[in-house]
């Protein structure tokens, strides 16, 4: 189970600039999993055009992937100067980021007729056969309400499989949820719902720092943690948290 993760990003408070911190976290998660030599796998986006994302979906597979990225669920808070503010003021956004572990098909058994599959043209990248087949899927699982949607892959089928696996990875954490706090839980319940006040971690561009207010974690040099460079902020978050424990 730890070895395969599902992340999703989506832009929360904020219009363009939220979309566009969306985008710059789809980067960082995606480059520090080329740096740690895990796959990095598209499912599903909503590109804005700008290089920002309303929703971005990937898979993540590599040894230790859930272990290391399980703290990042939560709502990621970025404070700086929009590229389209003329007077210079700063500017509060936010996007949400959830990690969920993908689980084997026995561990979250999902009924036929609770599902509703619909097909679609894939569009985007992919070359002419994805314009031209319906091969993006979309799940829509009815006594939740959930809807999980592929169309990263080339087939029908792959795009089935993908979505069901992402489907199965929300129901075990809803489940999880559930269990360990005695009520709802629902996605806004594990991530929060992108509102400026529920934040985890804030990107301070004016002053060059990334504050985890959680664990009292700060680190500098933003853009290198954003090129990727995550474990510059993951490994003061480890040494505080065993200082907490030691405590």
């Amino acid at each position: 189970m730890t070895n395969k993760v599902i992340l999703e990003i989506r832009a929360g408070v904020g219009g363009d600039e939220a979309g566009l911190f969306a985008g710059n976290l789809a980067r960082m998660y995606q480059r520090y999993s080329q740096n740690k030599g895990w796959a990095f796998q598209l499912l599903d986006s909503n590109d804005m055009g700008n290089g920002g994302y309303k929703f971005f979906a990937a898979r993540i597979t590599g040894t230790g992937a859930y272990d290391a990225l399980k703290l990042e669920s939560g709502t990621h808070r970025v404070q700086r100067v929009p590229a389209t503010e003329r007077q210079g003021r700063v500017h509060t956004s936010t996007a949400t980021v959830a990690i969920l572990p993908e689980v084997e098909p026995k561990e979250v058994v999902i009924n036929d007729s609770d599902i509703l599959v619909t097909f679609s043209r894939a569009g985007g990248p992919g070359g002419q056969n994805v314009n031209k087949v319906e091969t993006a899927v979309r799940v829509t699982h009815k006594p939740t309400g959930i809807v999980v949607s592929s169309r990263a892959e080339r087939s029908q089928h792959a795009n089935r499989e993908t979505a069901m696996s992402v489907l199965r990875a929300k129901l075990f954490a809803m489940q999880r949820e559930k269990e360990l706090s005695q009520f709802s839980g629902s996605r806004s319940d594990v991530v929060g719902t992108g509102d400026r006040s529920e934040k985890i971690r804030t990107y301070n561009f004016p002053d060059d720092r990334i504050t985890d207010h959680r664990f009292n974690a700060k680190v500098h040099e933003i853009e290198t943690v954003l090129d990727g460079d995550l474990d510059k902020l993951l490994n003061k978050i480890a040494k505080n948290r065993e200082g907490e424990k030691k405590d």
